[in-house]
């Protein structure tokens, strides 16, 4: 099964690039690699600014858009036991390999991208690898937390050539 990235798009604000599905399922076997993981799934949906703002406020309480977004199947932030674990491909079991959702806001990501001086695919990248490490338990709650969440983000990044 390896590491599967489902995507879908529900935003009409930015348009999708051709070669960005590609870049994001390079990134995931790379995030993988980089943590040891060999199979999952994890769900990407591109959203707008409306919508992740919706989204935030439902789940986190925060009324305003954000960037991102991560929904983890184990919500206890410890390790996936799915992902260590033999995974089933059984059809009647249809989460058994899920790590979780990943919700980016494409506006938002523009949005930064072009404050921050570097392109939308980097933003994106960059977005996508942090909902990854969430989904995996990785936290930026404290300075250590934080500095070693951005210290592996920065790596897988640069491993697949988006430096800023």
């Amino acid at each position: 099964m390896g590491l599967v990235l489902e995507w879908s798009n529900e935003q009409d604000a930015v348009r999708l690039e051709e070669g960005w599905i590609a870049r994001l399922e390079e990134l995931l076997r790379l995030a993988g690699e980089e943590e040891g993981i060999e199979r999952g799934e994890v769900a990407l949906t591109f959203v707008d600014d409306e919508r992740i703002r919706e989204l935030n406020r439902e789940y986190r309480g925060i009324d305003r858009p954000t960037d991102v977004l991560s929904f983890a199947l184990n919500e206890d932030g410890g390790e996936p036991d799915i992902v260590f674990g033999d995974l089933s491909d059984d059809e009647d079991d249809p989460i058994s390999g899920m790590l979780g959702d990943i919700v980016i806001s494409l506006e938002r990501a523009k949005a930064q991208s072009e404050a921050y001086g570097h392109s939308l695919e980097r933003e994106i990248g960059f977005l996508f690898v942090h909902g990854f490490l969430h989904l995996l338990g990785y936290d930026h709650q404290t300075e250590e937390e934080e500095r070693i969440m951005f210290a592996k983000q920065e790596e897988i990044l640069r491993r697949a050539g988006l430096t800023r």
